[in-house]
């Protein structure tokens, strides 16, 4: 599995667990390891933890800006 499919799966378990959403803001690494089920290395970790931040980001700004839509 490659780190685009890491970051996707982590992404879509993210989204629909609140608990785990909840651990990883608090504990990123152990969050990942806890989805994928395996130990990786801290740079792979790293990758995938700045990709589930960056994609959860966008979603923010983009549920944001429907909601500015919405209002005019």
């Amino acid at each position: 599995m490659d780190i685009k499919e890491q970051i996707t799966q982590v992404i879509e378990r993210v989204a629909k667990d609140d608990g785990l959403r909840s651990e990883f803001q608090k504990d990123p690494i152990k969050a990942v390891e806890q989805v994928l089920g395996v130990d990786l290395p801290d740079e792979a970790i790293e990758k995938i933890i700045q990709g589930v931040k960056a994609k959860l980001t966008a979603d923010k700004v983009a549920g944001a800006v429907d909601s500015l839509k919405k209002l005019f």
